[in-house]
Formats: structure tokens, C-alpha cells, sequence
């Protein structure tokens, strides 16, 4: 379990960084917020799953 904690880091960073760069980029482009706001949740999208992954893996790994 502490080995998914640590690996869980990595998408949390990932998360902050999309996040302060949408917004980041709409208050610079107020007028591309629509098109940032898009790109922000897929990008969120798949750094979960990435987490998610690790969870899995886990789970996996032991029942072993």
C-alpha cells in the first residue's frame, strides 16, 4: 500500500499542473477558456487513469 501512496504522487503533481496551466492560460485568453477548459479535463482524464492503473495493479499484485 505504500508503494501505490508513493506512486499516487505523481498523478496528484499532474493534476495541480494541468489545472494551474488552464487557468493560468484563460486568464492570459479569456476568449479560449471553452477550448482550454476541454483540453484540461481530458488531460485530467488521463493522468487518473494512470493512478487508476496503479490501484489495479495493486489489487493484483496482492492477492498474489
Amino acid at each position: 500500500m505504500i508503494g501505490y501512496g508513493l506512486g499516487a504522487i505523481g498523478p496528484g503533481i499532474g493534476v495541480g499542473l494541468i489545472f494551474a496551466a488552464v487557468i493560468n492560460g484563460t486568464a492570459r485568453q479569456p476568449e479560449a477558456e471553452g477550448k482550454l477548459r476541454g483540453l484540461g479535463f481530458q488531460t485530467f482524464i488521463l493522468t487518473e487513469v494512470l493512478a487508476l492503473i496503479g490501484l489495479v495493479l495493486y489489487f493484483i499484485a496482492s492477492t498474489k
